[in-house]
């Protein structure tokens, strides 16, 4: 795992990948603004707007790579989205086992501690949920559709509770 530079100030924002920044199940006549990159073999459509709204979000939080992509993210994404430099990223256990949590609660406890932390994905379940709920720091959980990703509405979200944790 990549630690990150603790600002202090900021909170955390876990940023997903598949079904955030790479869009997915979209028709193929009404295809999102984008373009197709070849990620080691694989075909993936980067979401045009994740470029734009990134950087911005990167003034209210401290990012980080929250995706199976783990290091690769930073071999692809900082130059297919004109981001500046790499980004700190989770790795995961390889068999997190069947205690019918996400996969990805261990590494992001592990990673945030005690900070206030947004977590962008398509895949938020009752057990993101219900682990949100249970966490004593501020916590919010944006769930996205793989068609559209990372929308002007999330970062308006995200942005507006970030905005709230500084004056609170």
């Amino acid at each position: 795992m990549s630690k990150p530079p603790h600002t202090g100030d900021k909170p955390l924002l876990f940023v997903d990948i598949d079904g955030v920044i790479s869009l997915f199940g979209f028709e193929s006549d009404r295809r999102p603004a984008g373009r197709w990159v070849n990620v080691d073999g694989m075909l993936h459509f980067l979401s045009a707007a994740a470029g734009e709204h990134l950087p911005r979000l990167a003034e209210s939080y401290d990012l980080v790579w929250c995706s199976g992509w783990e290091e690769r993210a930073n071999d692809h994404l900082p130059h297919a989205l004109a981001l500046p430099g790499p980004l700190p990223f989770l790795s995961f256990a390889r068999a997190p086992g069947d205690t019918g949590a996400h996969w990805k609660l261990d590494a992001i406890d592990a990673h945030a501690g005690q900070r206030p932390l947004a977590w962008i994905d398509d895949a938020i379940t009752d057990a993101c949920e219900a682990w949100a709920a249970r966490r004593r720091a501020p916590t919010l959980l944006v769930p996205t559709e793989p068609p559209t990703g990372l929308t002007a509405a999330h970062v308006a979200t995200l942005e507006d509770w970030a905005r709230r944790l500084t004056h609170s």
